[in-house]
Formats: structure tokens, C-alpha cells, sequence
């Protein structure tokens, strides 16, 4: 595994006109307490792995339930929309998006629930069984390229030449403010855990793809816990978009094989995310594939079945030499808090 520690706030230029992340849980929570099958997810103890990581404790938000759709991301994209229907009637209305993985469901669960319709583009490399389970949800699949970052081209040349409305979980230059949106979403789960853990973690570990989830989470770790916590966000090493924006101090897009990881296998960071996380987080890990295979395979023994990408930030954190875990302040009194951000694949 690779370390890379960020002196916060580490400058990053191009970002000016890039906005903060939201702080707002309490408006996303409001809304989402409206949803019949919204409800908060369990923070588990999860005893095995503090004994093989060598700490304390290891709390875990478990979202494998989050809404019926398995993933953390039922609190982003369907937010947007329910927020688009609560100013005007958007039956008819179509949204097209690029998924690597559960994203899309959140988009197809939240138009089928207003009466809209959801396209879906996805990589060729994409497994047809999420092909599916997208169509299963009212969405039209298309495949389209080798990468998440091709089918995002053909989902925005959609979006412009249809007059779709375009809702990535990714954000640049021009498009901020419904990524912004959809992350703020992403808050709530956040906004539970702290009033969850019986005690401040020591450590946080985030998982990262154009790091929307771990911005959010960040953003609302501090704001709750100040400095007391390390962040540690972990990529994938095939895809070190965040890791390598930091490292260049400019958002870079990164070069790499498919990951098995395949919903963190993004190579281009969310702008918002980047400029959140430039500020909030304190380090940056790369795991390898082996590395993500060995965390997702401690969850499932431990009775907490997950895909590598759900479980990278366990991942990271049994991944840690004895340098590594100097240098983050890791001890056998550390309190570590984790996300398992989707069930198993």
C-alpha cells in the first residue's frame, strides 16, 4: 500500500470557482425522512476486525440496507430528484447519468418514484448481472466505451443532444451545483454516525471513486469532531485520481488498468470532492488489488459481506505496515470508524 500525507490545507489551483461541499444534513434529512422506505443504518462493532487490525475498536456504518438498493448511494441522486419534484411536476422528464456501479441505481429508483424516466450509460466492462439490476429499476442501460470516463462523454453528448437532464455523482468546471446537491445527500449518513459512536474516533477511513462519499463524510467529520480524527481516503491504485490530484496540486485525470474495485475505478476526481478533501483530509492510500480482495474477504468471515469496493477503506486500514501505522498515530488504543458502502457484488 502506498501513503501519501496531505499538510491540510494542501493548495490546489484551478478551483476557484469550484464551490465547498454542503454542510446541510439537516435539509437532506428532512426530505429523505419522507421516503417510505428511508431509514437509518446500523453502526456495527466489529470486533474481528479491531483484533486483526490491532486496535480498540472498529465501528462500521454498515449502508448494505440503505432504501432497498444495497449502497450508500441511495441517499445521493434520488435526493437531487426528489428535490426537482418538490418545485415542479417532472413526469416526462428524463435523467442520464454514467454509472460505474450503484449511482445509477440511486438515478433509475428516484425517477421511476416521480414518474420520470432514467438512461444509464455504463462501460463495456461493466458485469451484465448490474446491467440488470439497473433495467430491474425502469432504467434504460446503454453501454458505451471502455471506461467510466467514456460512458460519462456518451451520457453528457446525450444529455446536450436530447435535452435530458444530466445528474453525474462527479462535478467540473460548469457543473457543480447537482453534484453539490446529490452530496449533500450523501451527508445524512454521516450526520448518523456521529450521533452513533459511543466515542470520537481516533481514525476515519473513506473510500474514494471521484470521492463524493468521502468529501461529504469528511466535511461532516469535521464539523462535528474538529480535528481530533485522522481522515485517510483510500483509492484503488489502478485509479489514483484523488491521490494524484493532491500529489500534483491540480486535478489530474490518472492512467491505469480496469480495477477490480470497479465502483472506485474512476481517473478523474469530482472537483467539489477535491477541494473538500484537499482541506479535510490528512492522507491519502492507494491499496492494490490483492489488497482490496483481503479486506472484502476479512468482512465476510466477520459476517459483513461486501465487494472489495465497499470494503476498500477496512481495506486500507489492515493493509498498514508498521511505518504507516507510525506515521497515521495508529496504536492498540486507536478507535477507528469505517464505511461499508454496499453489499456484496
Amino acid at each position: 500500500m502506498k501513503l501519501l500525507h496531505n499538510a491540510r490545507p494542501a493548495p490546489i489551483s484551478g478551483l476557484e470557482d469550484v464551490p465547498l461541499p454542503s454542510q446541510s444534513a439537516a435539509r437532506a434529512q428532512a426530505l429523505l425522512s419522507r421516503c417510505p422506505v428511508a431509514g437509518e443504518t446500523p453502526l456495527v462493532t466489529a470486533t474481528a476486525i479491531a483484533t486483526e487490525a490491532g486496535v480498540s475498536d472498529v465501528w462500521i456504518k454498515d449502508e448494505r440496507g440503505r432504501m432497498g438498493l444495497g449502497s450508500f448511494k441511495a441517499l445521493g441522486a434520488a435526493y437531487v430528484i426528489a428535490t426537482d419534484a418538490q418545485k415542479a411536476d417532472i413526469s416526462g422528464r428524463t435523467y442520464v447519468t454514467a454509472s460505474a456501479g450503484n449511482h445509477g441505481l440511486s438515478v433509475a429508483a428516484g425517477a421511476s418514484a416521480f414518474g420520470a424516466a432514467a438512461v444509464v450509460y455504463i462501460a463495456n466492462t461493466v458485469p451484465e448481472s448490474f446491467a440488470k439490476r439497473l433495467e430491474a429499476q425502469g432504467a434504460r442501460v446503454i453501454r458505451a466505451g471502455a471506461t467510466y470516463e467514456k460512458s460519462l462523454t456518451a451520457a453528457n453528448t446525450a444529455a446536450e443532444q436530447n435535452g435530458w437532464d444530466l445528474l453525474s455523482d462527479g462535478s467540473w468546471h460548469g457543473y457543480t451545483e447537482r453534484p453539490q446537491r446529490l452530496m449533500e445527500g450523501y451527508t445524512v449518513l454521516m450526520a448518523e454516525a456521529i450521533t452513533q459512536t459511543p466515542d470520537v474516533p481516533t481514525h476515519v477511513f473513506l473510500q474514494a471513486g471521484v470521492g463524493g462519499l468521502a468529501c461529504a463524510c469528511a466535511t461532516m467529520a469535521r464539523l462535528a469532531w474538529g480535528d481530533a480524527p485522522r481522515i485517510v481516503v483510500v483509492e484503488p491504485d489502478a485509479a489514483p485520481a484523488l491521490h494524484g490530484s493532491i500529489k500534483a496540486g491540480k486535478a489530474v485525470e490518472s492512467s491505469g488498468p480496469s480495477s477490480g474495485m470497479g465502483r472506485l475505478d474512476c481517473k478523474m476526481p469530482s472537483l467539489i470532492a477535491l477541494r473538500g478533501l484537499a482541506a479535510d483530509a490528512d492522507a491519502f492510500a492507494l491499496i492494490s488489488e490483492a489488497e482490496g480482495q483481503a479486506g472484502a474477504g476479512l468482512c465476510m468471515v466477520a459476517g459483513l459481506g461486501s465487494s472489495p469496493s465497499g470494503a476498500a477503506g477496512i481495506s486500507a486500514l489492515i493493509a498498514l505496515d508498521t511505518d504507516q501505522r507510525t506515521a497515521l498515530g495508529i496504536t492498540p488504543q486507536s478507535r477507528v470508524l469505517c464505511v461499508l458502502s454496499e453489499g456484496p457484488d
